[in-house]
């Protein structure tokens, strides 16, 4: 058996970089493959390594991989349920800190975008950004890609996705009274939120 050749280079890689074709290397560690248009891009931060196939295997692609110096943390990734704090509502999507993906916290900053469109499944068009989330919220999320600017789009649109916990105007954690409200329990105000089912 022939050793594996593993050639590490200097070139450092972000979120988002462009690594290959999916025709020419095959995605490892910190790294995914973009479905839509065939591209293998960086997951994380960290050198660029690439790892040629075993000898007499059938696939003669090499294997990128991004060896992060922050590798340990976890890394978002199609697929991932993450958790994120709401930063910024705009009319036609919400910014927000990606915490944790699924149970591990995250060491890098990770963006995320909810576009208008992924709020909900259901009268997406009358989706009013403003009455679904607001800086500060909580969100329980899936992440559906790596979108511009090395944010990933998030989606909110099933039943247990959406607001997991937010702070009313009083500064109180507000509980969940229905889909679509939760209610102030020092005030007994309600405000519209895209709520997370809670439970099973």
């Amino acid at each position: 058996m022939g050793e594996t050749v593993v050639e590490e280079s200097e070139e450092l890689a972000t979120p988002g970089d462009v690594l290959g074709r999916a025709a020419e290397v095959k995605p490892g560690r910190g790294a995914y493959l973009a479905s839509h248009n065939n591209l293998v891009y960086a997951s994380l931060t960290g050198r660029v390594r690439t790892v040629a196939p075993p000898p007499g295997s059938p696939d003669k692609r090499p294997t990128v991989e991004v060896i992060g110096h922050k590798a340990h943390g976890a890394v978002p990734e199609p697929g991932s349920v993450v958790i994120a704090r709401v930063t910024k509502v705009l009319s036609r999507m919400a910014s927000a800190d990606i915490l944790c993906v699924g149970p591990k916290s995250v060491r890098e900053k990770f963006t995320g975008i909810i576009r208008q469109q992924d709020v909900r499944a259901t009268e997406i068009d009358k989706v009013d950004m403003h009455s679904s989330f607001l800086p500060g919220d909580i969100v329980r999320a899936i992440v559906l890609s790596l979108g511009d600017a090395r944010a990933y789009y998030l989606s909110t649109a099933k039943n247990e996705l959406g607001v997991v916990s937010a702070e009313s105007t009083a500064g109180a954690t507000m509980v969940p009274v229905s889909w679509t409200e939760m209610q102030c329990p020092l005030t007994g105000q309600n405000e519209k939120r895209k709520v997370a089912k809670v439970g099973s």
